[in-house]
């Protein structure tokens, strides 16, 4: 059993600092137009986001949009932006994939301060993010990737937060938004209310419930490979005298419909305090995370605990993960002069833990905690030079127990110091990068105990055509320590259906990463195309090695060269425009092709994604239709299966009745209108879990 850490120290350190430093002052008035000054509105905004222009590589969701695509898992919601799919295990587990790499080498954070959860450790372990308290997300590539961790070697996800709030109210504020979706039954409710409390303090209360059953589909639920293997296991049966086998592998064969076992259900309760001045602000927030999910099973494979073999999946129980996490978190920043604009602090405290059941009965549990931790220190804009450095600092731990703890208990310590600075001069801009971390990784149960020193470093530049055009290119040198379970892992893992098998003799990973871009933004037209290659010395991959144990394939990871490369593009144009109105024609596409040398195609990359749609802008109703294509994925590892193209149409509008800047929004979406079948080549479970199917969706938005 691993020993759970206090989170008091971690807190009372910072507050009781901060609360020393910032000197206390009268808040800032915000100037009316006519020069008045009022004394209940507040200009000071507390830790404002990282909105560098370094962050040049991103692409945002926010505002109405982020409200239609809000789904109960975060790799959902971000899955239609350029250069973004999903893992898509289950509708309850779904984390990002960037440009065909996910897992450990992607950071998923809230304004700088990872999930601390489980869920880079395997797919089928939810994210723990609650989107309700988001004002927009960043999808963050290039030299800024530095600021969030040495290991975000793919990229990185990064939510600004409303729960501590960011200024004082001038009154009671409430959100709410309430949404049906039918592909899955998928009804959610979700509340925040900010209020002032005098002068310099704030808070906020949210409360979040979202329950979705099974999630139906277009076509037959199981892929053609596997009911051709389903049909072929009935044949034998059959000829056997074993007609009950037979008639349940022809049933599974046939399956369409709903996905078994994919119902889920979530709730989230939190509040946030703040204490903001003229030197600077103060703020806490409590979260308490809690949902319970379906996890598919492969048709015809039962779950290892019970040592089914193929033809015991009736008799086999429903598995779901029953998880929740109690999370802290820390904001403070406090006003500098001279040559430092401000000193910024974000720390995070989570207790973790999930249960993985096997109908009722308890199977293999995941615990642990972990604290996060950043000081940033940023410089005042000086004729052009800007910049950004700190320190950073994790430790998780993480405990096993069960039949299925693939791998041994273990801990994971990084500390980071990084810096990332910007020089304008004349219409050129260079970007630099740097981060050291040095990691550790510790599992008394293996006897294992390894630091690993890290060094990355990106350069930038770009410059500025004029009239909106810009065009720039970076270079990125990325290095990651191998996670744990990389390391140690010796066991059957029931999310994969293999026995993975690690090496605890690996090297870091590291890779050189080439970006160059071209941009614009005029009045009526935009565009933005991205080449991206990214080559990795050692790349850690988890290969079939053609044994078996305990009846399952063996995995085993391995470090060889690999490279990735790829596009990301996307226009609009406003083609008319009238009164109030306007129609505005969009498109978008993006590619990634993936080899891991001298052996063939990564798994689960992403094929060639096509997008084009129109939107209609009438006041203050938008409609919006969309085509997206997905090209067949031929590319696959040796041991994936073909992946048939499909298209999806999707069309979408809002109304804001009472005004554009009225309280109500009203939003209508019919997703996969043609109910296709279709199937997400980065995901583990495409053979049995297909894109949602129709999915007609209702939200309504409500904010005074």
């Amino acid at each position: 059993m691993t020993k759970r850490r206090a989170p008091a120290p971690f807190l009372a350190a910072p507050l009781l600092t901060a609360i020393a430093c910032i000197s206390p002052g009268t808040v800032l008035a915000q100037e009316t137009p006519h020069g008045e000054a009022h004394s209940d509105e507040l200009l000071v905004v507390g830790h404002p986001p990282m909105d560098f222009g370094l962050l040049a590589g991103s692409a945002t969701i926010e505002g109405d949009a982020l409200t239609a695509q809000l789904r109960g898992q975060i790799g959902e919601t971000l899955a239609r932006l350029p250069g973004v799919s999903a893992t898509g295990f289950a509708p309850g587990a779904s984390r990002p994939v960037l440009r065909g790499l996910d897992g450990d080498r992607i950071r998923v954070l809230t304004d700088g301060i990872g999930t601390i959860d489980a869920s880079s450790v395997s797919a089928d372990h939810a994210v723990v993010f609650d989107a309700l308290t988001v004002d927009h997300i960043d999808v963050v590539h290039g030299p800024a990737v530095l600021l969030f961790g040495g290991q975000a070697i793919g990229g990185a996800v990064n939510a600004l937060d409303k729960r501590i709030p960011r200024a004082i109210p001038q009154a009671i504020s409430l959100e709410a938004v309430g949404s049906f979706g039918s592909a899955a039954d998928e009804r959610s409710i979700a509340a925040a209310v900010n209020a002032p409390l005098g002068e310099n303090f704030a808070i906020e209360l949210d409360a979040q419930y979202r329950k979705s059953d099974d999630l139906r589909v277009g076509g037959f639920i199981n892929s053609a490979p596997l009911r051709e293997h389903l049909l072929e296991e009935a044949a034998e049966h059959r000829a056997e005298g074993e007609l009950v086998d037979a008639a349940e592998f022809d049933e599974l064969a046939g399956q369409r419909g709903r996905v078994p076992h994919s119902g889920a259900r979530s709730y989230t309760l939190g509040g946030g305090i703040v204490w903001i001045g003229s030197g600077g602000s103060l703020g806490m927030s409590v979260q308490r995370f809690d949902t319970l999910y379906g996890v598919p099973l492969r048709p015809g494979a039962g779950h290892a605990a019970h040592g089914a073999a193929a033809g015991e999946e009736h008799g086999a129980e429903a598995v779901s993960i029953d998880l929740r996490q109690t999370r802290i978190d820390l904001r403070g920043e406090i006003k500098l002069g001279g040559l430092f604009e401000s000193l910024q602090l974000r720390g995070a405290y989570g207790d973790y833990g999930h249960v993985e059941l096997e109908g009722d009965e308890v199977g293999t549990r995941f615990f642990g905690d972990g604290v996060e931790a950043r000081l940033d220190l940023v410089q005042v804009d000086r004729e052009g030079w800007r910049g950004r450095s700190g320190v950073q600092y994790f430790t998780r731990t993480l405990a096993l127990v069960g039949a299925e703890a693939f791998v041994p208990d273990n801990t994971i310590d990084r500390f980071g110091i990084f810096t990332l600075q910007s020089v304008k001069t004349g219409g050129f801009e260079i970007e630099l990068a740097g981060r050291y971390e040095r990691v550790r990784v510790q599992s008394a149960p293996a006897g294992f105990n390894r630091s690993f020193d890290l060094w990355s470093g990106a350069f930038g530049l770009s410059q500025s055509l004029g009239e909106g055009l810009k065009v720039g290119a970076n270079y990125t040198r990325g290095a990651r320590a191998p996670a744990p379970e990389e390391l140690l892992s010796n066991g059957l893992h029931a999310a994969t259906q293999a026995y993975e098998v690690g090496n605890p003799g690996f090297r870091s990973e590291t890779s050189d990463g080439f970006e160059a871009y071209l941009r614009y933004k005029g009045e009526r037209t935009s565009f933005s195309l991205t080449g991206y290659m990214t080559r990795f010395a050692n790349f850690i991959a988890a290969l079939p090695s053609g044994e078996e144990r305990e009846g399952f394939p063996v995995f085993r990871y391995s470090q060889l060269p690999a490279r990735f490369h790829g596009f990301e593009a996307s226009a609009s144009l406003e083609a008319l425009r009238w009164g109030n109105g306007a129609l505005t024609l969009d498109a978008a596409a993006d590619y990634t092709r993936a080899e891991l040398v001298n052996l063939g195609p990564a798994p689960r990359i992403p094929p060639l994604r096509l997008r084009g749609g129109a939107e209609l802008r009438q006041g203050s109703l938008r409609l919006h239709g969309e085509v997206e294509w997905n090209a067949r994925q031929d590319r696959v590892a040796e041991s994936e299966t073909l992946v048939p193209a499909f298209t999806l149409v999707n069309l979408s509008a809002d109304w804001h009745p009472l005004g554009e800047d009225g309280p109500l929004t009203l939003l209508f979406s019919a997703n996969n209108l043609f109910n296709v079948n279709g199937r997400r080549a980065a995901s583990f479970t495409r053979d049995f879990v297909p894109v949602a199917g129709r999915d007609l969706r209702l939200t309504a938005r409500l904010k005074f």
